[in-house]
Protein backbone atom coordinates (compact mmCIF):
# COMPACT_ATOMS: atom_id res chain seq x y z
CA UNK A 1 0.00 0.00 0.00
CA UNK A 2 1.39 3.36 -1.06
CA UNK A 3 0.61 6.14 1.40
CA UNK A 4 0.91 8.99 -1.09
CA UNK A 5 1.65 9.01 -4.81
CA UNK A 6 2.39 11.95 -7.08
CA UNK A 7 1.66 12.03 -10.81
CA UNK A 8 3.24 14.81 -12.81
CA UNK A 9 6.37 16.13 -14.41
CA UNK A 10 9.83 15.50 -12.99
CA UNK A 11 10.44 19.09 -11.87
CA UNK A 12 7.18 19.30 -9.95
CA UNK A 13 7.83 15.88 -8.47
CA UNK A 14 11.19 16.80 -6.94
CA UNK A 15 9.71 18.39 -3.84
CA UNK A 16 7.31 15.50 -3.38
CA UNK A 17 10.18 13.02 -3.78
CA UNK A 18 12.14 14.84 -1.06
CA UNK A 19 9.11 14.49 1.22
CA UNK A 20 9.11 10.72 0.69
CA UNK A 21 6.22 10.60 -1.76
CA UNK A 22 6.26 7.98 -4.50
CA UNK A 23 6.68 10.01 -7.71
CA UNK A 24 5.49 8.91 -11.16
CA UNK A 25 6.21 10.82 -14.38
CA UNK A 26 4.18 8.85 -16.92
CA UNK A 27 3.91 9.33 -20.66
CA UNK A 28 0.46 10.60 -21.66
CA UNK A 29 -0.61 7.23 -23.06
CA UNK A 30 0.23 5.53 -19.74
CA UNK A 31 -1.59 7.94 -17.40
CA UNK A 32 -4.97 6.23 -17.39
CA UNK A 33 -3.69 2.76 -16.50
CA UNK A 34 -1.27 4.12 -13.89
CA UNK A 35 -3.97 6.26 -12.31
CA UNK A 36 -6.30 3.27 -12.13
CA UNK A 37 -3.60 1.17 -10.47
CA UNK A 38 -2.73 3.93 -7.98
CA UNK A 39 -6.41 4.33 -7.08
CA UNK A 40 -6.33 0.72 -5.91
CA UNK A 41 -2.97 0.98 -4.11
CA UNK A 42 -2.73 4.49 -2.65
CA UNK A 43 -4.31 6.43 0.15
CA UNK A 44 -3.60 9.85 -1.38
CA UNK A 45 -2.96 10.76 -5.02
CA UNK A 46 -1.62 14.20 -5.88
CA UNK A 47 -1.46 15.05 -9.57
CA UNK A 48 -0.70 18.09 -11.64
CA UNK A 49 -3.48 19.73 -13.61
CA UNK A 50 -1.62 18.83 -16.80
CA UNK A 51 -1.78 15.11 -15.96
CA UNK A 52 -5.39 15.42 -14.78
CA UNK A 53 -6.31 16.91 -18.17
CA UNK A 54 -5.20 13.69 -19.89
CA UNK A 55 -7.72 11.59 -17.94
CA UNK A 56 -11.29 11.19 -19.12
CA UNK A 57 -13.31 13.83 -17.22
CA UNK A 58 -15.77 11.25 -15.89
CA UNK A 59 -12.94 9.08 -14.50
CA UNK A 60 -11.35 12.05 -12.73
CA UNK A 61 -14.70 13.28 -11.40
CA UNK A 62 -15.58 9.82 -10.06
CA UNK A 63 -12.19 9.55 -8.35
CA UNK A 64 -12.53 13.02 -6.80
CA UNK A 65 -15.95 12.16 -5.39
CA UNK A 66 -14.84 8.82 -3.98
CA UNK A 67 -13.88 8.64 -0.33
CA UNK A 68 -10.86 6.47 -1.07
CA UNK A 69 -8.20 7.44 -2.12
CA UNK A 70 -8.09 11.18 -1.65
CA UNK A 71 -7.37 12.73 -5.07
CA UNK A 72 -5.97 16.25 -5.26
CA UNK A 73 -5.18 18.23 -8.44
CA UNK A 74 -2.48 20.87 -8.04
CA UNK A 75 -0.75 23.26 -10.44
CA UNK A 76 2.68 22.21 -11.67
CA UNK A 77 5.80 24.21 -10.92
CA UNK A 78 5.59 26.02 -14.27
CA UNK A 79 1.82 26.63 -13.92
CA UNK A 80 1.28 25.56 -17.53
CA UNK A 81 -2.25 24.27 -16.86
CA UNK A 82 -4.39 25.96 -14.23
CA UNK A 83 -5.60 23.78 -11.37
CA UNK A 84 -9.26 23.95 -10.39
CA UNK A 85 -10.17 26.80 -8.05
CA UNK A 86 -11.09 24.81 -4.94
CA UNK A 87 -12.33 27.83 -2.99
CA UNK A 88 -14.73 28.82 -5.79
CA UNK A 89 -15.90 25.21 -6.11
CA UNK A 90 -16.64 24.95 -2.37
CA UNK A 91 -18.49 28.28 -2.40
CA UNK A 92 -20.54 27.23 -5.43
CA UNK A 93 -21.46 23.90 -3.79
CA UNK A 94 -22.49 25.68 -0.59
CA UNK A 95 -24.63 28.15 -2.54
CA UNK A 96 -22.38 31.05 -1.60
CA UNK A 97 -21.18 31.87 -5.14
CA UNK A 98 -22.07 35.24 -6.60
Amino acid sequence: MVTCAFLGDEVSGLGFRLAGVEVHCPEPQDVRALFQRLCEESRVIVMTAEIAATLPPEQLREAELATWPLVLVVPDVRNRVAAPDLVADVRRRLGMAE
